[in-house]
């Protein structure tokens, strides 16, 4: 079993400041290897009908068990998971539990209780960098054309059957296990739409007509692939400037192997990798950061930046993506200096050895590789 030593990290130094871990992530994102990866935890599988009923009476369960190492997978299965996990944050501190889910805490109608100041959450996302490492993967190829789900990145030939079983599996285990959603053709075809216009501006009008249900449906189904960790909504940043897009998201699939199954590319050009470069550098901020605080800037003139960073003590970074280091086109980074001079830039590129700083028309802008921009977001707190 591959150790993916980043998140066992994570989840060792979450377990110094709480008992109870909610480990989240889509699913085949490697929940279950990584929970029975853990050094002397006993694994509880809730897919089965035995494992649900010695977890019946939570007391008895847990009294067998003081003191020990738990990781208890798909808990949502149970008829009451809250319960379990409230009694042993509660009563059974020197218990350490990991639970497993493919949603937050919340979407679930079975968590009555979401635990709030009794446990950490960890967000597992897809493959990154220090997990490429792990699976002795070298370069982004591979990563970028079968994406960043361990099962999709391992396997030796190009899995494309299995994003069909991915999805279908999502919508019988996930979508109507915990959301009950009828109309599977219009949600699916919602989320195929929505994957071949990742990274593009949202407006849920458009997809009504092509998915036969009202805009309200649409705001719904986005909602729940979020919840799920299937799409990321990124708002914009603004400080409501005349000039500025305020409301108009732009939403992200989560994983760059979908986009490209859905693009039908069976190889990539060099030209392709710089959206999913782009996908990439999202993806490893989310792991790193572990929050979703990240926006966009657009003005109504077209100018743009990828993504903005605002941290409480009001630092301010602008981030733009680029798969090779090139002399950037500076007008949109002019015009947000304008309205934010505070504000850093920096442009994260794919072929960037080492950081470095650059002044052109009088900005001065960091170029990086993704390895140290991740040392200097971590600075960056959300707001």
């Amino acid at each position: 079993m591959i150790k993916r030593e980043f998140w066992i990290r994570k989840i060792e130094e979450a377990w110094k400041e709480r008992n109870i871990i909610w480990l989240s992530g889509v699913r085949r994102s490697g929940k279950t290897c990584l929970s029975q990866s853990l050094e002397n935890v006993e694994y509880f599988d809730c897919e089965l009908p035995r494992v649900r009923r010695i977890m019946d009476d939570p007391q008895a369960f847990l009294d067998g068990l003081k003191g020990k190492r738990l990781a208890i997978d798909e808990i949502h299965r149970l008829e009451n998971p809250s319960e379990l996990l409230k009694i042993a944050a509660d009563h059974y501190p020197g218990t350490q539990i990991i639970a497993t889910g493919s949603s937050s805490l919340s979407a679930s109608t079975k968590f009555r209780d979401t635990l709030t100041g009794r446990k950490r959450q960890i967000w597992l996302t897809p493959a990154i960098t220090e997990d490429l490492k792990d699976f002795k993967i070298e370069g982004l190829a591979k990563r970028f054309k079968d994406g960043g789900l361990p099962p999709f990145l391992l396997s030796e030939s190009t899995p494309e059957k299995d994003f069909q079983e991915w999805m279908d599996d999502y919508w019988a285990k996930d979508i109507q296990e915990l959301f009950r959603l009828e109309r599977k053709y219009s949600f699916c075809r919602f989320t195929e739409l929505l994957i071949s216009q990742s990274s593009g501006m949202f407006e849920a009008t458009r997809f009504a007509v092509p998915c036969e249900v009202s805009r309200p449906t649409i705001s719904n189904y986005l909602s729940v692939l979020e919840q799920t960790y299937v799409a990321h909504i990124i708002r914009p940043f603004n400080s409501r400037k005349p000039s500025e897009i305020i409301s108009a998201p732009k939403v992200y699939f989560f994983d760059t192997g979908f986009y490209c199954y859905h693009k039908g590319w069976q190889k990539l050009r060099d030209d392709d990798n710089g959206i999913l470069w782009e996908h990439f550098v999202l993806n490893e901020m989310h792991a790193h950061l572990q929050h979703r605080k990240i926006n966009y800037w657009r003005d109504k003139a077209g100018h743009e930046i990828d993504f903005v960073l605002a941290s409480n003590n009001g630092r301010i970074l602008a981030i733009e993506c680029k798969w090779r280091y090139s002399e950037p086109d500076t007008s949109s980074l002019e015009i947000f200096k304008k309205s934010y001079p505070e504000a850093e830039i920096i442009i994260v590129c794919g072929d960037c050895p080492k950081a470095f700083k650059k002044s052109i028309r009088n900005i001065t802008i960091t170029f990086s590789g993704v390895g140290e921009f991740i040392k200097m977001i971590s600075q960056a707190s959300p707001t």
